[in-house]
């Protein structure tokens, strides 16, 4: 009965082989195998505390990061865009840069808005001061919505104007 209880698995016993390896002692003597150098080999800069060399270092030669060349640029102008699929209308009866900020389809930010998509929608849709591509402008049209005003202006820009 001892010898059952014995082999059975317990929680205390059980343990994931190699999860927690065992800390190394170093620099305690040459008979614990890790003593002297402490697994650091003989002097140079990489054995002594803090001699470690930052990342991309290539001691004194050009880093390869700088010999490179730099290419292209971020635009500050139309990082403002954003494009609303036609799907995402659906329902609302007057479309503008206002309504879509409200709804949570844009965020504050966006200044500038296209709509694109040619899937059907069933309402009624009236949309103002937006760009809206070909196969968006016919599937408005024939729910008997109506477009005013494509040209985005600055005016329309902020939303808040009507």
């Amino acid at each position: 009965m001892s010898e059952e209880l014995n082999n059975t698995m317990n929680l205390n016993s059980i343990s994931d082989q190699g999860s927690l390896k065992k800390r190394k002692r170093v620099g305690r003597g040459i008979g614990s195998g890790l003593g002297k150098t402490a697994g650091r080999g003989h002097k140079g800069q990489k054995s002594r505390s803090g001699g470690s060399i930052r990342p991309g270092f290539e001691g004194g030669q050009m880093p390869l990061q700088m010999r490179l060349p730099k290419f292209g640029f971020s635009s500050r102008v139309n990082n403002n865009f954003k494009e609303v699929n036609i799907k995402n209308i659906n329902g609302m009866d007057v479309i503008n840069l206002k309504t879509l900020k409200e709804n949570k389809i844009i965020s504050k930010a966006v200044k500038k808005v296209k709509i694109f998509g040619n899937s059907a929608i069933e309402s009624k849709v009236t949309v103002e001061g937006l760009a809206v591509s070909k196969g968006a402008k016919e599937a408005i049209e024939k729910a008997g919505g109506k477009i005013i005003d494509t040209d985005i202006k600055k005016d329309t820009l902020e939303g808040d104007k009507e």
